[in-house]
């Protein structure tokens, strides 16, 4: 059992992955989870399980337009943001990849994570790529910085989403 153990380990590890609760290691491209989705907060935020802990995760390298903050009024186009990224994630597991240049939390104590829908498929891409989301660099130098800001060139470009609507 042990030697299975020990095998199971060493390809999580060469996979990128790590063990469910850790959250250290903030190189590019290694991915922690699966986690378990609890709930989308909005288009920018969702809630997982890690490690036991349901913990909230603020999206890296974006913004969606308002619908829960307590002090402002629903924005244009937060309703679908929110809705889109309810479909992307209910029911489902996400891998977390943590940035350095971000840090592992905010100001609010919320997880900040890039969000992996699959190894292949970012959700913080997708948001932006499709128009639910512009990108905001709040840390300069972040990971995906240069690829969010053409994904959103290309959507303002399509006036997809909130570059239409708004």
């Amino acid at each position: 059992m042990r030697i299975i153990v020990a095998a199971l380990s060493a390809v999580l590890v060469v996979a990128g992955c790590s063990s469910p609760g850790g959250a250290s290691d903030t190189s590019p491209g290694v991915l922690h989870g699966p986690y378990p989705v609890v709930r989308a907060v909005d288009g920018d935020t969702i809630r997982v399980v890690r490690g036991g802990e349901e913990i909230v995760v603020r999206l890296i390298g974006l913004d969606t337009p308002e619908t829960v903050a307590p002090d402002r009024p629903v924005e244009c186009f937060g309703p679908e943001a929110s809705e889109r990224t309810t479909d992307l994630v209910t029911g489902g597991e996400v891998w977390l990849e943590y940035d350095e240049a971000s840090g592992l939390t905010d100001k609010y104590d919320r997880t900040l994570a890039f969000v992996w829908l699959d190894a292949d498929t970012m959700l913080n891409e997708i948001l932006i790529a499709e128009g639910f989301a512009e990108e905001v660099t709040y840390t300069d130098g972040y990971a995906h910085q240069s690829d969010f800001r053409q994904a959103e060139s290309r959507a303002r470009n399509a006036r997809a989403g909130l570059w239409d609507a708004c």
